[in-house]
């Protein structure tokens, strides 16, 4: 069974408005994708993210975005892929000022909403990305999302000398393809707590799902994404994160 990191987006709050539960996913995740100014946050907020990251041990990824704070990053914007490039490393640079005042560094970076997914269809935006974490530091993993077939990726990775992270979701459906199914559909998102644990476990031990069109999908995943924005998704995520435990304990019992 594949050991999955726990990642969970944080630091979205802006100003007097609040965006997710971060005090209560932090202690339960591995990873926090912190947001850097452009789709959400600002400069306290992030500091005050990387202070709870580096209390719970939790590592620090950037969570850069399009500039798009109306649209919360989530609308496709016609940037040139070294535009995409540049706003990455602005972004970047942000975040590792705030968390060297802190003493932690920038462990990853996994690229938010609308650029996310245009990053996987569109292989000259992906390179955009991967070169601006080149010039930043070619060390840095790159988040991308896990699908049924990550071959492109995968070449094109090996081609800038960049190590990359799948992403799984447990909470959302996939399409044949391995690609998630819009928000927009209905039945999109899971909302049942053992139908979500069921997924994550699935995806941890390398079996399949049900993809929309009722074909199996294996998922070959290095982190699975969670959610913490109310307290249903709160408990969604300790289930998890049991689950998860009680497989890895029972798997060093077997060995």
């Amino acid at each position: 069974m594949r050991k999955l990191l726990l990642n969970a987006d944080m630091g979205e709050s802006f100003g007097a408005w609040t965006m997710g539960m971060d005090a209560e996913v932090m202690p339960h995740v591995d990873l926090a994708n912190v947001a850097c100014g452009f789709h959400a946050s600002d400069p306290d907020v992030i500091r005050m993210t990387v202070r709870l990251a580096r209390k719970h041990g939790v590592t620090v990824g950037a969570h850069p975005a399009y500039p798009d704070m109306v649209g919360f990053g989530r609308r496709h914007m016609a940037c040139t892929p070294e535009e995409i490039e540049n706003l990455v490393l602005y972004q970047l640079g942000a975040l590792a000022g705030v968390c060297r005042a802190e003493g932690l560094s920038v462990g990853y970076v996994k690229p938010h909403g609308a650029l996310y997914n245009d990053m996987m269809r569109d292989p000259e935006i992906l390179a955009g990305v991967m070169r601006a974490l080149v010039a930043f530091d070619a060390e840095l993993p790159l988040m991308v999302m896990a699908t049924r077939d990550d071959s492109a990726a995968r070449e094109l990775a090996e081609r800038f000398g960049v190590t990359l992270w799948f992403e799984a979701f447990a909470d959302r459906a996939y399409d044949g393809e391995g690609r998630l199914v819009s928000r927009r559909e209905p039945g999109s998102v899971h909302h049942d707590q053992a139908a979500i644990v069921d997924q994550a476990r699935r995806i941890a031990r390398g079996e399949p799902l049900v993809a929309r069109d009722g074909s199996a999908l294996i998922l070959a995943a290095d982190t699975l994404c969670v959610h913490g924005d109310n307290a249903e998704s709160i408990a969604a995520i300790q289930a998890i994160r049991r689950a998860l435990d009680e497989d890895d304990d029972g798997d060093e019992g077997s060995a």
